[in-house]
């Protein structure tokens, strides 16, 4: 069983979450992903396109990035488009990738003005040359930002990522660089996409749908779960805070018994 690493304890005020909240403060969940669900449902409920709802997920994504950091959020995981997404119908997803890159155009300012860092995992070469060109660009130039990072899983597929991670010890071991007997989670951890960023502690899926849809697969091993019937166009701040607030009154114990658990405090 994998062990949490070590880390140093933090708290927030709990009137930072809801003003008539009286939980005890909590530890902050460090890193938070997010899988972005419903923006078909919710313009198709209004007798928009689907592509009116993508449209207005994006202002929840600034609104999660906006508040994320405000509260001092490390880490920001977002699912904008998986692997799977490039089956829909052409016009949705030219769509998307056009409003992945206005998206890009539109808040590398206020990355820079924040100290955000912007990250991009998936299968990046299956993108458009210009949409890749623009998330190099913007990664490049939040390479430095050193307050949150925001990772945007764009083309991405966990059994993939876990599959190319495979293979790229596979070739280290063929090479002679690396013997079978020194893989160990951590040393496949380092072949991830992710590697360098903490697991999540806690995943938000909005729309009400009670499944992972093949996120981060290797990194969710002991994250909490938050589900909200809320579409995620209509997924802001004051939900946003709430899924933070039902995190900190759950008790994490990564094998071990709730009186081992105590004994620790």
């Amino acid at each position: 069983m994998k062990s949490p690493r070590p880390r140093k304890k933090r708290s927030w005020r709990s009137d930072a979450v809801a003003p008539d909240t009286s939980t005890t403060p909590g530890d902050l969940p460090r890193h938070i992903a997010v899988i972005m669900d419903g923006n078909g449902r919710w313009a198709e409920a209004r007798g928009l396109s689907r592509i009116q709802g993508h449209r207005r997920g994006k202002d929840s994504v600034r609104a999660v990035v906006e508040t994320a950091r405000e509260i001092g959020i490390e880490y920001l995981t977002l699912y904008a488009f998986s692997s799977e997404n490039w089956q829909r119908p052409r016009r949705e997803v030219d769509a998307l990738m056009r409003l992945l890159k206005r998206y890009l155009r539109t808040e590398v300012g206020r990355m820079m003005r924040y100290r955000i860092r912007l990250r991009a995992i998936g299968n990046l070469r299956k993108l458009p040359p210009d949409i890749l060109h623009e998330l190099r660009a913007v990664e490049h130039r939040t390479r430095h930002n050193d307050r949150m990072t925001v990772q945007l899983a764009v083309s991405y597929g966990g059994r993939e990522e876990i599959a190319r991670a495979a293979r790229r010890l596979a070739r280290q071991v063929r090479d002679g660089r690396l013997r079978p007997e020194q893989i160990d989670e951590q040393r496949f951890e380092s072949a991830l996409m992710t590697a360098g960023v903490p697991d999540p502690d806690l995943l938000i899926r909005t729309s009400g749908e009670h499944r992972i849809s093949n996120f981060l697969l290797w990194q969710l091993a002991y994250t909490e779960l938050y589900v909200t019937e809320t579409l995620w166009p209509d997924f802001r701040r004051d939900e946003f805070l709430r899924a933070i607030d039902d995190y900190r009154r759950r008790q994490r114990r990564f094998g071990k018994t709730a009186a081992q658990i105590a004994g620790e405090a």
